[in-house]
């Protein structure tokens, strides 16, 4: 089942995320359903809140990148309760999109090297450190579970430029090739 992202102006959006248990009602089918939402949107990340569940989810696949870079290709990771521990290396301005802001792509600024703690789909732990593509992408899901969004590290000009799209897209006013869920 494919579910409809969530988008800009919903409050599930900027909430901080519940942990979750292996016990958690469905999650194999949520699960499986979450990565097929993911890849229909044609995301490289997902996170639940971006699906209207509150919970300290996400997932990263980057192999639809690996054209252009070929380390990319096996990254296909489950992040269940995950915790940034540090951030390092140095930061670096790349565009970043998300699937809840459709039709809005900005440049931001984000460490190199992330040292995060999390379990996997079979809730087994792990700390790990990532760099690069990777730690963007993980970084900005990661955001989606703080109540974040990528707008939020844009200079104040910047929002209030984008502000009547913003807006656009708590109406509905935008044409994504995903099925999309707008603010009640």
């Amino acid at each position: 089942m494919i579910f409809p992202v969530t988008v800009y102006g919903d409050p599930v959006l900027r909430r901080v995320a519940e942990p979750i248990k292996p016990d958690y009602p469905g999650f194999d089918e949520f699960l499986e359903s979450f990565w097929e939402t993911m890849y229909h949107a044609d995301g490289v990340g997902l996170a639940a809140p971006q699906v209207g569940r509150s919970i300290r989810l996400f997932v990263v696949d980057t192999s639809a990148l690996a054209k252009e870079d070929p380390s990319l290709k096996s990254f296909r990771k489950v992040f269940i309760n995950p915790e940034i521990l540090e951030y390092a290396g140095d930061p670096w301005v790349m565009e970043e999109g998300c699937l809840s802001l459709p039709e809005i792509r900005e440049n931001v600024s984000r460490p190199d090297s992330i040292r995060i703690r999390y379990q996997d789909e079979n809730f087994e732990p792990h700390e790990d450190t990532f760099t690069g593509y990777p730690a963007r992408v993980i970084q900005h899901e990661y955001d989606h579970l703080q109540g974040k969004l990528f707008v939020d590290y844009l200079s104040p000009l910047k929002r209030k430029i984008l502000r009547g799209r913003l807006m656009a897209i708590t109406k509905g006013k935008v044409t994504p090739h995903y099925q999309i869920r707008v603010p009640a």
